[in-house]
């Protein structure tokens, strides 16, 4: 009986295991002779895909960096447009503080005397014919302070302090007696508030008074209050009644300058004189 030997299987001595071990091994052998020869061979082969790959690697880090700085430069440029817009704000609020303070004080000069006051609420925010006014007695206001508007025209007198604010009241307001004079002849009358910076008067037909004359308060010296626009009398009657427009809207005043001219002084005085 015969004897069947089993051909023992070796991968590396099969023929398909054979050609393929033996493609390998000499391809080792190959890269390692030719290294062994020529160090730099591969490095020389290989050199221009890894520029390729680094070329590429930039040029993709550049236009990544490139959105970077995009972004960067929208950011600072909307930063810079907004610091640009509150400083041109800020730019138009001074030079409308330079404009009102010039003519706060009269032309060609900037206040010098007293003390400037921004005016918080006007009729008909505040109670009628009353400002409040954003200085107090920590800012140097004091009771009986006179205020002015633009060029000088007496406005009122402070009648009420705080420590920040302070309230004044108008010299049109409704009933308030106070003397000045009216025309260019300096005719003395007794002007009454009717509100709203309105005044009326009464003097002598014989004054001669028309319609455009100036009316003044003293302040010191005769300081322009109103002017006069209409002329009321009866055939019957020796005297006219003087209907007289404001020189200034009290409801668009900004600021004020507030001086001690005495003025409450003197309606003290006045007051007390003509009591029994």
């Amino acid at each position: 009986m015969k004897k069947t030997f089993l051909a023992r299987r070796n991968a590396l001595l099969s023929p398909s295991g054979l050609t393929a071990g033996t493609v390998v091994l000499l391809v080792v052998l190959a890269c390692g002779a030719v290294r062994f020869v020529a160090p730099n061979v591969f490095l020389t082969v290989f050199a221009p895909v890894l520029r390729t790959g680094n070329a590429l690697a930039l040029r993709t880090e550049s236009f990544v960096s490139g959105f970077q700085n995009a972004q960067m430069l929208a950011a600072a440029n909307e930063r810079l447009t907004s610091e640009n817009a509150a400083l041109s704000l800020q730019n138009r609020m001074l030079t409308e503080q330079v404009s009102d303070f010039s003519a706060l004080a009269g032309p060609g000069d900037l206040p010098s005397a007293g003390v400037v006051a921004g005016v918080l609420a006007r009729p008909p925010e505040s109670p009628y014919d009353t400002l409040i006014i954003s200085r107090g007695t920590n800012g140097g206001v004091t009771l009986g302070m006179e205020a002015f508007g633009a060029g000088g025209t007496p406005l009122g007198i402070v009648t009420e302090t705080s420590a920040s604010f302070a309230r004044v009241t108008l010299f049109s307001t409704s009933g308030r007696h106070s003397s000045g004079w009216v025309g260019k002849n300096r005719v003395p009358v007794t002007l009454v508030g009717q509100g709203a910076g309105a005044f009326t008067a009464t003097i002598p037909k014989a004054a001669n008074t028309s319609v455009g004359d100036g009316v003044f308060l003293p302040g010191p010296g005769a300081l322009l209050i109103g002017t006069v626009t209409a002329l009321e009398s009866d055939p019957s009657s020796p005297a006219v009644t003087l209907l007289i427009h404001p020189a200034l809207n009290p409801f668009s005043i900004p600021w004020v300058t507030l001086a001690d001219t005495g003025a409450a002084f003197v309606q003290t005085l006045t007051a007390s004189s003509t009591k029994p």
